[in-house]
This record gives C-alpha cells, structure tokens and sequence, in this order.
C-alpha cells in the first residue's frame, strides 16, 4: 500500500555504523534497522499515526516502546488503535483486529478520522520525491512506456492532504529518487495543491528519512532542507545524491547511531521474526 516504504536494498551504506551505548557495541546496522530506529525517534510526542506495513510499522511499534508510549496506530484498512500480538504482514492481518480500540468502515476511516483532522502524523513511502514534498508512485519514466510501472496513489492523497505531517522514509537517496521533476506526481503536497485552488488540511511532507540523514520542511512555501546527517555521511556526498540544488540548514546535526537498547527491542521484541527486518 501506499503507506509502505518500497523496499529497495539492506545494508547497503550503513554496515559500519557503531554504538557503544550500554558498553555494548552494536555492528552491522541494516538499512532496515536504521530507518527504522531514526523514524521511531521522531514520532516522539505524537499522537496518532496512519501508518502501513514495513518500515512504518516497526517504526511505530518501536516508538511505543520508547518515546511514545500513547501513540495510537490507524491502518488503512480501518483498524484503530491496534495492539498486535505481533507484527501484522498484511494491513488485513486478522492479528490487528484483537484488542484494538476500533474498526471502522473505509468511508468512516476517510470521511471522518482523516478528513477530520484526527492524524497527526501520515506515514508514506515513494519511488520520487521533489524538493517540495510531492510524492511519484504510480510509473518510472514515460506514463504511456514506463520503465517500472508502480502501485499508484491508494490512500496516500488522502493522508497527504489530511495528516498534520507527513513523514516519508526512503530506502534509496539518489538523484533518480531524489528529482528536480518527477516523472509523474501521484500525491500533491500543499504547495501544488495550492496553485490548483485546493487547500489541504495538513502542512505535507515535513521529515524525510533516509540512509543519508534527514531532510525536513516547515510547510507551505518552504523547500526541503538538509538538517542531519549520519555518522561518516558528508554534507557533500547528500548533494551530490540529491537531483536538485539542495538547501542546508545552517547546522547540521550528526543523527546518533543506533543504540544496543534499541536494536535489542527492535530485533528481540518487535521484530523477532524478521518479517520486516533485513
């Protein structure tokens, strides 16, 4: 669905990260792994959150076991305030119906806590993303000849428009994903909404996670902008891996590594199966 991140590599340029946190050192972080733990830091004193299968599942459920022990998970297929007994493979795993606080119907889900305002962070994944938070997952290349031809939109206009934020995490930081000009705009964030007359609810793509660091907006009118990067990344190699003259902050924060505490809870407790991890 729309709301996962596409899967697209595993340790690729992370493999070196280290932690001595807890005297314990803490090697070979997966791509997964990272995004995961980095993702889950930032839904700190969040609320509720629309979230898919994949990276944003073991992000959230990660958060709830560290810095949002309130947060309450909607999926897209009407489950509120999901309490899994383990992690779900499918938005329609039957494992999110017990013990959840609600299970409402798609127009209900849509009509009511979505356009209602009720989400305070929308996760979404995307093939291309602009400087300004628009979002491609419908085709790679030319619509009528496409090279890859891609899920499409699902509900990710709808949680775009809606959600207070919207945070996206990529798997891939290259030009090809990072683009001056999509190859076709499957989800509008508010600036493009806004010169065709529509007026969504929420400020849009505000954070974007990568294996890269993190690139983050205020809203309207403001482009993304280089904020943090992980340890060993250079301001350098994110533009050069950026398809647009990218903006800094005039500070860049160094993201903290993985800690050995939250691999633990990750691997052990969250995703003991490795139905996501890799």
């Amino acid at each position: 669905m729309t709301t996962t991140a596409p899967d697209a590599g595993t340790t690729a340029s992370v493999t070196s990260v280290t932690s001595t946190t807890s005297a314990t050192s803490v090697t070979s972080v997966t791509s997964s792994e990272l995004l995961s733990v980095v993702a889950s830091r930032e839904l700190a004193a969040r609320r509720t959150v629309f979230a898919g299968i994949g990276l944003p599942t073991l992000a959230t459920e990660l958060a709830r076991l560290t810095v949002a022990p309130e947060i309450e998970v909607v999926y897209e297929s009407g489950v509120c305030g999901a309490h899994p007994s383990h992690l779900p493979e499918t938005i329609a795993d039957a494992v999110l119906i017990s013990g959840a606080e609600a299970v409402l119907s798609m127009p209900a889900l849509f009509g009511y806590v979505l356009q209602g305002g009720h989400i305070d962070v929308g996760f979404l994944g995307a093939a291309q993303i602009d400087r300004w938070g628009n979002l491609n997952t419908s085709v790679i290349g030319d619509w009528e000849r496409p090279e890859v031809r891609l899920p499409g939109s699902g509900g990710g206009v709808e949680v775009m428009a809606n959600s207070r934020e919207v945070f996206v995490v990529m798997r891939r930081h290259d030009p090809r994903s990072f683009t001056e000009f999509l190859d076709f705009c499957t989800t509008p964030g508010p600036d493009r909404a806004l010169a065709e007359g529509i007026r969504p609810l929420g400020a849009g793509v505000t954070r974007v996670i990568t294996e890269l660091g993190i690139l983050a907006r205020e809203g309207v009118g403001d482009q993304l902008r280089l904020v943090a990067t992980h340890p060993g990344v250079t301001v350098d190699q994110v533009r050069a891996a950026t398809g647009w003259e990218l903006a800094v902050a005039d500070r860049v924060a160094t993201v903290p590594p993985p800690t050995a505490a939250e691999l633990r809870l990750l691997r052990e407790d969250v995703d003991p199966g490795r139905v996501y991890l890799r």
